[in-house]
């Protein structure tokens, strides 16, 4: 699977470490949460001292980080969960890694931008609006001027994956209005980003991890881009679930989705273009094949 023989993962029960258990000999690694089923152990990531016990007696030579606070709403709400969680637990497992010289992998997201612009590429300065937004860039940037090298960041988009169970994002939120019995439904169209899969996003996680992809900072989210309306017509025009969709604008949610938002998530991987190290796939090839492996009926 990869050069690495003692993993240690937090976060293994979200929708990404969930996908990740599907891609790996779980038995041989250590496999952490706070949510604890299967052969997931008890860490939560927030309480550091425990962590770092954990750490330290399982001696690991690589720490994968999948850990995360990712509803907005939340965040604002809870600033000090959310810094706590997205920044200083996360640097915290930086820290541990750096003192056992080995690798880290740290998930970003294409949340860091602003309104500034369509396009953003590894070259683009981040302005977060929002304080998930912020928490991951300043993780991102504390990583980056602690002198030590041996990181992996990996930015990802509009993430899809892990089924009805795991899946808390946008896919699973519609196909939640649609089990329920909605016959239309109102979706903006005003936000643009790439929905991104968790399939492709861990697989290409091992193989940079197996093909030693250089250390760094990488945008990592599939290929093409569109709003939240185009990926609901999508999914319905692929389900065949006859379900009208109209256009509205964030205004129309502005109660219920009240953290602010950036009119666009367009992430390019240009480093990993430059590379020739890009493995993900287009978004609507991997919409329809997870929509075909979890909801199709």
């Amino acid at each position: 699977m990869t050069q690495y023989s003692k993993i240690f993962i937090a976060g293994a029960n979200g929708m990404l470490g969930t996908t990740l258990q599907g891609l790996v000999d779980t038995s041989e690694h250590l496999l952490t949460d706070k949510d604890v089923e299967g052969e997931v152990s008890f860490c939560d990531i927030r309480d550091l001292k425990h962590t770092s016990e954990v750490v330290s007696k399982y001696k690991p030579d690589i720490i994968l980080n999948f850990a995360a606070l990712v509803d907005l709403e939340y965040c604002e709400q809870e600033k000090d969960d959310c810094y706590l969680t997205n920044t200083i637990a996360a640097i915290h497992l930086f820290n541990l890694a750096k003192d056992l010289n080995v690798p880290y992998v740290f998930i970003s997201t294409a949340g860091i931008f602003g309104n500034d612009k369509e396009y953003y590429t590894e070259e683009d300065t981040p302005f977060p609006l929002s304080a998930y937004g912020k928490s991951k860039y300043y993780t991102e940037q504390l990583m980056q001027n602690q002198g030590y090298e041996k990181y992996w960041i990996f930015r990802a988009g509009w993430m899809m994956g892990g089924g009805p169970l795991k899946d808390k994002k946008f896919v699973n939120k519609i196909m939640k209005q649609i089990k329920s019995g909605a016959k239309e439904l109102n979706v903006v169209d005003d936000k643009l980003g790439v929905p991104t899969y968790t399939k492709d996003f861990a697989r290409s996680i091992l193989r940079h991890l197996q093909e030693d992809l250089p250390y760094g900072l990488y945008n990592m989210v599939s290929s093409g881009d569109a709003s939240r309306y185009q990926t609901a017509v999508e999914m319905n025009k692929f389900l065949e679930l006859g379900v009208i969709i109209n256009k509205v604008t964030s205004n129309f949610f502005a109660e219920e989705y009240s953290a602010p938002r950036p009119y666009s998530e367009k992430l390019i991987n240009k480093s990993l273009d430059d590379l020739q190290r890009n493995y993900m796939r287009n978004w609507k090839v991997c919409l329809h094949e997870y929509l075909k492996e979890y909801f199709y009926e």
